[in-house]
Order: structure tokens, then sequence, then C-alpha cells
């Protein structure tokens, strides 16, 4: 018997000294500890683009300070390790690397452009970290499907069709397109080529220039020879305005439709008395009307963070940030990789309420919206839809 003991004892010490000699081999997800959980961001924080990421990071922090201070999820609070690219793809890749290889964080969050998010998708692919709600229409980030990549927004396909649809229906088919001479441009460009397809409508012209560049002389010579009853824009807000205002000062007296990339406030901001009537299409709702719950909900919580400045863009952001902490808490206590895809995944419409915008997630399917709305500057800077 007391033999039995003492094999007994050598068992469970042995078994003990094991758990311990594994116990460190068991490592945490990236990224995530019993505190926190953190978030990579690489977006465009200086330079002719910096107010997309600024707003859009507004937006996304704002709904994230408010889950932290009531605790987080499971007790862990959200942080944001955001670096700036300045819109510039080689940067974008640089922050990606740092964000995952030194900083290991947990998913990337609320990248902005297409460029930027192409040259990242590579790095987040191999590593298998979720890629959540850039900010950008590109088809490239919905097909081929990745798993990794998860859309808020509708694509750049579903906003050029709702506008060329509009612009044929009402007599207006002399178009042309000015877009940036990059990926974002292109995607654009294919959609509005796309859409002008489906109506047997020509495109008239179209005209070019450089990503980061206010150098738009070339584009207005050519363009504006044409005479074109619109012209599509598919850039970003600065060289968009610049576009505007010498095509205006040329005597063009055409109409000017955006896409929802272009920054609709910064874009109403830099034009100043040139803006109104500049058309703008957008795939969140109007952010200063409380017909949507979420728009109220985002007022309220924008207003309590000291934030007066609402806009399309950090509506976006606090958008993206709802569902994904809807993923958060979905996932788990057990949080991983993994298991926050397979929980967004079962996100939809009808069971998850994100304020009247519908996002609607499956296995096969992380394109979560399709919406697309009209809206047009007014004077001071305004909008109305």
């Amino acid at each position: 018997m007391k033999n039995s003991r003492v094999s007994l004892s050598i068992l469970v010490a042995s078994l003990l000294a094991c758990s311990f000699t594994l116990s460190p081999i068991a490592q945490a997800e990236s990224g995530v500890t019993d505190t926190k959980i953190v978030l990579g961001q690489s977006a465009a924080f200086t330079g002719p683009a910096a107010q997309l990421g600024i707003q859009l990071h507004a937006g996304a922090k704002a709904y994230f300070d408010q889950v932290n201070s009531r605790g987080g999820v499971f007790g862990r609070k959200i942080e944001i390790i955001k670096l700036d690219d300045k819109y510039e793809a080689d940067l974008a890749a640089s922050n990606t690397k740092t964000l995952i290889e030194t900083e290991d964080v947990f998913a990337l969050f609320g990248y902005v452009g297409t460029p930027t998010s192409n040259a990242a998708l590579p790095l987040f692919t191999k590593a298998k970290v979720p890629f959540f709600a850039p900010f950008t229409g590109a088809q490239a980030l919905r097909e081929p499907f990745n798993r990794q990549i998860f859309n808020i927004r509708a694509s750049y396909f579903d906003e050029t069709e709702h506008l060329v649809d509009r612009l044929v229906n009402t007599g207006m088919k002399n178009i042309s397109v000015f877009y940036q001479n990059d990926a974002y441009g292109k995607a654009g460009l294919a959609g509005v080529a796309r859409a002008l397809k489906k109506l047997n409508v020509p495109m008239l012209d179209t005209a070019t220039v450089e990503r980061n560049s206010t150098d738009v002389n070339k584009a207005v010579e050519k363009l504006i020879a044409k005479r074109p009853d619109v012209i599509i824009q598919i850039s970003a807000y600065t060289s968009c305005a610049a576009f505007i205002k010498e095509m205006r000062q040329a005597g063009y007296n055409g109409q000017f439709y955006n896409v929802s990339f272009v920054g609709s406030q910064a874009l109403a901001n830099t034009l100043g008395k040139d803006g109104p009537g500049i058309v703008i299409s957008q795939v969140v709702p109007f952010p200063w009307k409380g017909s949507f719950p979420i728009v109220t909900e985002y007022t309220k919580v924008m207003n309590k963070a000291g934030i007066s400045d609402l806009n399309f863009s950090s509506l976006e952001g606090f958008i993206a940030a709802k569902v994904f902490v809807e993923g958060l808490k979905r996932a788990g206590h057990g949080l991983t990789r993994s298991g926050l895809i397979s929980s967004l995944e079962s996100i939809n419409p009808s069971n998850f309420d994100v304020g009247g915008f519908d996002v609607n997630f499956s296995s096969a399917n992380h394109n979560g919206s399709k919406f697309v709305d009209m809206t047009v500057i007014t004077k001071d800077a305004k909008f109305h839809n």
C-alpha cells in the first residue's frame, strides 16, 4: 500500500512537472492579453490625403473609447497603433510589416486607399492577420475571396454603377473620367467603363493625375476641349479640388460627380465657393440627420467625445468599429484570429442591427454592404441628399 502511495505521488508530481513544462509553449494569440486587444492601422495622417485617415480614425476611436469606458470586451480594452503612410504604397507595406512582426497586433483595421491596401495584402494574407474595413471599394480586395479581408463599404463597381445609371437616366450621356493614375483610379475607371457598357453608352474621354499631386494642367487641357456634360472624378480631394477650380476658370460649366473615397467634407472645405453643386456618392448614411439610428448613436458618442466635426468618413469608421466589436463579443473569452473571422461571418441583418445600416457577412462573402446614396455640396461647405 505504501508503495502504491509512493507511485501515485510520483505520478502526480510528474504530471504537474509536465504541465509546468508545457505551459510556456502554449502562447496567447498575438495582440491579445487579459487586459487589452491591440489593432494596427496604417493610413494617411499627413500629406494631401491626411483628412481621410484622420477622420476615419476619429470615428473608430470614439466608438472604441466608449466600449473601453464600459470595461472593454470581456475585460479587454481596445487599442489602436496608428502609423502614417502618407497614402504611399511603399510606406504602407513597411508599416504593415512593423505592425505584424514588431508590434504583434491582433488585427489590421481601417487602412485608407487602394494602393496602400494592395501593398499590405500579401503580408497580412501570409501572416493570416484579419484585415478589417479598409477605406476602399477596389475589386482586388473583393475578388478573389480572401478569408482575412472584411469590407464594410460598398464597392467602386456599386458606386460607379449608381452614378452612371443616374446620369444616363437624366439624359447626360457625354461622360468623361478624371482619374488618379494608380490602382485606385484605375479601379474606379473600370467601374465607370463597366457601367457605361451595360447601358451601351461610349465613354467620351479620360484624363489622369498622379497620386498626391495637384498638377492637373494637362488633364484640364485635354477635357476642356471635349466639353463633356459631366466629369466623373476618381481621385482624392486635393487633386479633385484643383481640377474643378481650373476647369471652372477655363470656362467649363458642366457637372462634376465623385465617388466617396474623395473625402467629402475635405473636398467641400478645400473647394470653398467652388463647392456648391458638386455631387458625391456615399457608402454610409447622411451624418447630419437622425433618420438612421446609427447616425443618432454616432452623433451622441462623438459629441460626448468632444468632437463636433461630423462627416461621412468618421461615420464610416464608427460603423466599422461597432461591427468589429460585435465580432469580438461573439468570439468569446478565448479570442483568436480564426475565432474572430468565424464570428464576423455569423453577422447579418437578422441577428445584428447596425442602427438601420445593413451588414451581411457569411463564410462565402465578406463584402458587408451595397449601400450607396447621393449627396450634393451646398453653400458653406454643407451637404444635402
